[in-house]
């Protein structure tokens, strides 16, 4: 049946005046949106009222409330039959009819009696918040803002505020991060610069602090260079003008590294300098002949700073391997008693705790008393079981009785001391050993003892280092051998005496080594202590076995498991090495370059925390990396018992010294 009717027609009219009288008898239905479709199903307009998917579901205003309230006579909302009218694009009438059910959440019921009263609600009013601060919506009668709209702000309103507040934290946190980190980088700032004004970075200091100071250090290079020249053109008045200035302007400089450090009148003396200066560029100047002067005075600089440099270098090692007065008493005058008071006679330790494989034992191998007793006392005053830890020192022939005299009147708490002499290990000769066999060559007694060899120090210092009397004495070689030293042992921990414990090392033997034979911390920052600055890669025999890029690691604290080691047979690898070096070609002397090749891929890396190395030579290490490791090693030439140790690194080490020992004040050793 078609529903459309013409505009101009007198029927259409008399239609539409009884549709709308009819609709004013019931209600009237206003929709909220334009209807777009043209289909005149029930199906397809019930369909069209549903606008979108948020309001499907959600019950902004109760349209079975509203219903009830105006229309009470209805029970069911199902009940309700509803016509609607509306005009297509072309301007026709078409009517739809439809349930209650079909209508969407978006379509507003009016009252024609409750319409004047509310006309004059505005938009600002249709939210409100109660008690709770629970959203309440407003729905006027004649708003032009739908429920859909007016829940669509609440819900923007609602995510800009959620957002606002999770921007807001998010700054907080930021904020909160770059104060936790400013604070942690300034506590490794070093603050004991001395002389300077600014404790902090160097880029942070002022550049024109040295200004004057560098000025009259470059007038005095002048004044060298023109006093020549006028010297050699017979000018004497001029020459002793040069040379009087310059003097004058040396004593005021005096050891100033920085302006602030000058002597008073130090302006003045550069201002009278200049004039002199002055008067000498009128007279002599020559660019050719001053640039030829000033390479001469360079040349010769060059000449007698490494003129220093080495007897530097011969100074440091001389000071660093001589024996202190104090430090050759102290044996001595253990060794006189061990033997004048009958210690000799004294019973060995307890050999039951020195073979029981379930206790922590360790291993030292040194000459020194004193660096021996500090490793040992900061261990057992840092371990929660004393009783559970065992050290076993091998020392050599001449300290064998100072050392043992040493621990039987000086005990450590409750753990257990074996002392033993290495010339009492029969096994250890030259036809087993390959650096007793090298030790016993000709070439290496010239090595040592020739002072006209190539590698003297009229050559340089590179090789200086190695002729260290340390590299003679198989003590530095022992640790290749420790299953043939502890046999009854599975697992062992290696400490140097030049080494200061500061936490429990009980750890360390719960920690599994995966199948490695050695855990060691790993050296290697950047391009520093990689193998290439240990082994000689122009050999075939090292470049095709090794990589140059491999980490190297750190003797001091090592853990070793001793079953893995007799299972990969590590001193047969470290024997066919070691015979292989026999002419130093693939590495000089020393066991950290052996030791690289012998555990190479064998080595279980240990976190950093464990083991701190450089306080032997490094004076800019972080004071708070030294404080929270659990050993520190004082690995370098500026030993700790040493004049030429680091002041600010000593007060580690010395805390373990027994200084109120008879034996330490008789040899004249205090803090």
């Amino acid at each position: 049946m078609d529903n459309t009717f013409p505009r101009s027609s007198p029927s259409s009219l008399l239609l539409l005046l009884f549709i709308l009288s009819v609709l004013f008898l019931d209600a009237l239905v206003i929709p909220a949106a334009d209807i777009s479709t043209t289909t005149t199903t029930s199906q397809r307009a019930s369909s069209a009222l549903y606008d979108c998917n948020q309001c499907i579901g959600k019950q902004d205003i109760s349209t079975t409330t509203l219903l009830r309230n105006n229309y009470p006579h209805h029970q069911k909302e199902e009940d309700i039959d509803i016509i609607a009218a509306y005009s297509d694009a072309y301007g026709h009438v078409q009517l739809a009819r439809l349930k209650m059910s079909h209508l969407s959440h978006s379509w507003i019921w009016e009252n024609p009696t409750t319409h004047a009263t509310n006309s004059t609600s505005s938009s600002q009013d249709l939210i409100e918040h109660n008690p709770n601060h629970e959203t309440i919506l407003k729905t006027p009668r004649s708003s032009t803002m739908t429920p859909v709209k007016i829940k669509r702000r609440i819900m923007r309103e609602e995510r800009r505020k959620t957002r606002a507040s999770e921007l807001m934290q998010q700054d907080k946190e930021t904020d909160n991060h770059i104060i936790s980190a400013a604070i942690q980088r300034s506590e490794g700032f070093d603050i004991t610069v001395k002389g300077k004004y600014s404790i902090w970075r160097r880029e942070y200091e002022n550049p024109n602090s040295g200004s004057t100071l560098k000025l009259m250090r470059d007038q005095i290079i002048m004044a060298k260079a023109y006093a020549n020249i006028a010297k050699s053109n017979n000018k004497p008045l001029l020459y002793d003008a040069l040379v009087k200035h310059s003097r004058e302007s040396q004593q005021a400089i005096g050891e100033a590294t920085n302006d602030f450090e000058l002597h008073l009148g130090a302006l003045d003396r550069a201002k009278a300098m200049g004039h002199v200066l002055s008067m000498a560029k009128d007279q002599l100047y020559d660019c050719l002949l001053v640039a030829r002067k000033l390479r001469a005075m360079l040349q010769s600089t060059e000449n007698s700073v490494n003129i220093l440099k080495k007897r530097s270098a011969f100074l440091i090692q001389l000071a660093a391997k001589t024996v202190p007065r104090p430090l050759h008493c102290l044996p001595l005058q253990l060794a006189a008693d061990y033997y004048l008071q009958d210690y000799h006679k004294k019973p060995s330790f307890d050999k039951e705790k020195i073979e029981d494989p379930s206790l922590h034992h360790y291993a030292i191998f040194s000459d020194n008393v004193l660096a021996t007793s500090v490793v040992v006392n900061s261990t057992v005053q840092n371990a929660k079981e004393p009783e559970k830890h065992v050290f076993h020192i091998v020392t050599d022939k001449l300290n064998f009785a100072a050392m043992r005299m040493w621990f039987l009147i000086n005990p450590p708490s409750k753990a257990t001391i074996e002392v033993q002499n290495i010339d009492d290990f029969k096994w250890l000769n030259s036809s087993y050993c390959s650096v007793l066999r090298q030790l016993e060559s000709a070439r290496i007694k010239e090595y040592y003892f020739k002072a006209n060899h190539p590698s003297s120090l009229s050559v340089g210092s590179d090789n200086l280092k190695y002729r260290n009397p340390k590299y003679l004495s198989m003590l530095n070689h022992l640790r290749f051998y420790l299953p043939e030293v502890y046999p009854k042992l599975n697992k062992i921990l290696f400490l140097d005496d030049d080494i200061v414990v500061q936490k429990d090392l009980s750890p360390l033997w719960s920690i599994d080594l995966r199948g490695m034979v050695n855990g060691a911390v790993e050296t290697c920052k950047e391009s520093f202590h990689r193998f290439d600055k240990y082994l000689n890669f122009s050999n075939p025999l090292i470049s095709n076995n090794f990589s140059p890029e491999a980490c190297g690691w750190a003797y001091g604290m090592n853990v070793f498991d001793l079953k893995e080691w007799k299972k990969q047979n590590i001193t047969g690898i470290y024997h066919r090495w070691q015979d292989m070096n026999d002419d130093r070609t693939l590495w000089k002397l020393g066991t950290l370059p052996p030791g690289l090749i012998t555990f190479y891929n064998l080595t279980y890396p240990l976190d950093r925390g464990w083991h701190v190395l450089g306080l032997g030579y490094d004076p800019a290490l972080n004071l708070t990396e030294i404080e929270n490791a659990a050993v520190i090693h004082y690995n370098g030439n500026y030993k700790p018992w040493l004049n030429l140790a680091v002041s600010k690194y000593k007060s580690y080490w010395s805390r373990y010294v027994m200084f109120d020992n008879q034996y330490l004040r008789l040899c004249n050793l205090s803090e």
